[in-house]
C-alpha cells in the first residue's frame, strides 16, 4: 500500500500577502462604492454607517 503526503506550509509568502491585501481592499472598495451608488433604500440602510465613517458622502 502506498500512501502519498503533502506538506502544507503555515507561512504565506510577502508577496501572497500583498496579493492577498491587494484583493481584500479591492474587493471591499468595489462592495463600498457600489452599495454607495445603489438607489434601493434598503441597501442604503444597510450600508448607511459604513460609508459615514469612510468619509463617503452618500446623500
Amino acid at each position: 500500500m502506498n500512501t502519498n503526503t503533502a506538506s502544507i506550509s503555515s507561512q504565506a509568502s510577502v508577496s501572497e500577502r500583498v496579493k492577498a491585501a491587494a484583493a481584500a481592499l479591492v474587493l471591499g472598495s468595489v462592495l463600498v462604492f457600489t452599495v454607495g451608488f445603489a438607489h434601493s433604500t434598503s441597501v442604503h440602510n444597510a450600508a448607511h454607517d459604513t460609508r459615514h465613517t469612510l468619509a463617503f458622502p452618500c446623500h
